[in-house]
C-alpha cells in the first residue's frame, strides 16, 4: 500500500467556487488593478480582523520592507538585523544600498538577542530590522526603548506573525514601521503579497505614494515603484479570510499532538505567556548536525519531507561586503528542522512523522 505523501506546508486553497465567487466581482468591475473593488475590501476587512489602524497591501513581503525603508527616509547607512531569516530581509536591505549589520540571536525563541544590539550601534546605524521568527515575538520592550534613546526607526519584519497578539494587542502596533508575508506557504496568504502597517500618517502616506510609483492625480511626487495588489490576488485572500479562524484551530490542534510526542526528546522553541500565538510554523532542534541529517533522511524515506530552514545563515551570505560571526544562529540552523503541518493533516498524520522522529533521536 503506498505511503501518504507529507509535505512541509503546501498552500492553503479555498474551494475554488468561493474563490470564483470574488473574483465574478472584478469581472464585473471590469478593474483588475489599481487598487480595485475587491483590494479596498480585503484591506478594510483586514483591518478589523488585525485590530490595526493603518494597513496597505503589496505585492510582497520583501517589496514591502523594502518600502518601508523608503517611506523613513533612510538613505543608506546600517540597519541592524538577525542572521536567521529568509533571506529577503537581508535582500531587501541591500536593495535600498544599505548595509545589513547582524546581531545574533537568543537561544529560546530564536529571535534577535536585544541585549547586543547597542554594542552593534555606531554613527552610520539607522534603523534596527528584528525578526519575530515564526510568529514568536521578539524582545519589542527592550528593542524600542534602545530605539528611542539612539534614535533609531523600527522596521518589525513580520512576515510569520499573522494575526499574533502581544501583550493584548496587534504585534502589527509596534514599531514605526510593521510587515507581513502573505506568500503562498504562509497562514493566511493571497498567493503572493505582503502588507504594510505604520503608526505616522505622514509615513502612511509615503507608502501609498512608493507603491503607486509616486504617482498622484496626475503628477509624479516622489520616487516609487509598482508594488500594487492585483484584484486576483485580493479574491484569494478575501477567499481564504473565510476560513482564517478554523484554520488556525486545526494548525492548533496538530502542534499540540506535536508538543505532546516530542517535547520531551527534541529541543523546542520556549513558549511565550504574553504572546496569542496563531501556529504558522512548526520547528524542531536535534541535538547535532548530524543527528539532525538522519532525522531527515528518515523522514524522507517515508515519503515525510520537513524542510532544513533558513541555511546558511544571512551573516555568511557569500555577496556581503563584510560578514559578523554568529556562532548561536549558525549552530542552531545545522540542527532545526521545520516539520509539517497544513490543515489537510490529520492528528494521526503527526503520530506518524513523530514516530520517525522519536526512532531516529
Amino acid at each position: 500500500m503506498t505511503k501518504k505523501e507529507i509535505l512541509t506546508n503546501p498552500a492553503f486553497l479555498p474551494p475554488i467556487k468561493e474563490y470564483v465567487h470574488y473574483l465574478e466581482k472584478a469581472y464585473e468591475k471590469g478593474s483588475l488593478t489599481d487598487h480595485g473593488i475587491l483590494l479596498d475590501e480585503l484591506e478594510q476587512r483586514l483591518k478589523k480582523y488585525l485590530k490595526v489602524e493603518d494597513l496597505q497591501c503589496v505585492t510582497s513581503a520583501t517589496t514591502a520592507l523594502q518600502i518601508a525603508i523608503k517611506a523613513l527616509g533612510i538613505d543608506g547607512g546600517e540597519i541592524i538585523t538577525t542572521p536567521f531569516s529568509y533571506v529577503a530581509t537581508t535582500s531587501a536591505i541591500l536593495a535600498e544600498k544599505c548595509t545589513p549589520v547582524y546581531v545574533d540571536i537568543e537561544p529560546d525563541y530564536f529571535n534577535i538577542d536585544a541585549d547586543k544590539i547597542e554594542q552593534a550601534i555606531t554613527p552610520q546605524t539607522k534603523a534596527i530590522m528584528p525578526v519575530h521568527i515564526f510568529g514568536r515575538a521578539c524582545n519589542i520592550e527592550k528593542i524600542e526603548t534602545i530605539a528611542k534613546l539612539h534614535g533609531l526607526k523600527v522596521i518589525y519584519d513580520a512576515a510569520h506573525a499573522f494575526g499574533a497578539e502581544y501583550n493584548g494587542q496587534s504585534i502589527l502596533n509596534y514599531g514605526d514601521v510593521s510587515v507581513v508575508s502573505l506568500q503562498e506557504t504562509k497562514l493566511f496568504h493571497t498567493v503572493e503579497g505582503g502588507i504594510i502597517t505604520a503608526k505616522d500618517p505622514f509615513v502612511s502616506k509615503q507608502i501609498d505614494l512608493i507603491k503607486k510609483c509616486g504617482h498622484e492625480g496626475e503628477n509624479f511626487v516622489r520616487d516609487g515603484i509598482n508594488a500594487r495588489l492585483s484584484e486576483l490576488h485580493a479574491a484569494m485572500g478575501l477567499a481564504n479570510l473565510d476560513h482564517i479562524e478554523e484554520n488556525i484551530a486545526k494548525r492548533k490542534m496538530l502542534s499540540e499532538t506535536y508538543d505532546e510526542l516530542l517535547e520531551n526528546s527534541v529541543k523546542l522553541p520556549k513558549k511565550q505567556q504574553n504572546l496569542d500565538y496563531k501556529y504558522p510554523y512548526y520547528v524542531i532542534v536535534l541535538n547535532s548536525k548530524e543527528q539532525r541529517e538522519k532525522v531527515q533522511k528518515a523522514l524522507c524515506d517515508e515519503q515525510i519531507y520537513a524542510w532544513h530552514c533558513y541555511s546558511p545563515t544571512l551573516n555568511t551570505l557569500k555577496y556581503l561586503k563584510t560578514t559578523q560571526p554568529c556562532p548561536i544562529a549558525e549552530d542552531l540552523v545545522s540542527r532545526m528542522l521545520m516539520m509539517p503541518l497544513y490543515v489537510e493533516l490529520e492528528k494521526e498524520d503527526i503520530v506518524r512523522v513523530c514516530d520517525v522522529v522519536l526512532k531516529n533521536v
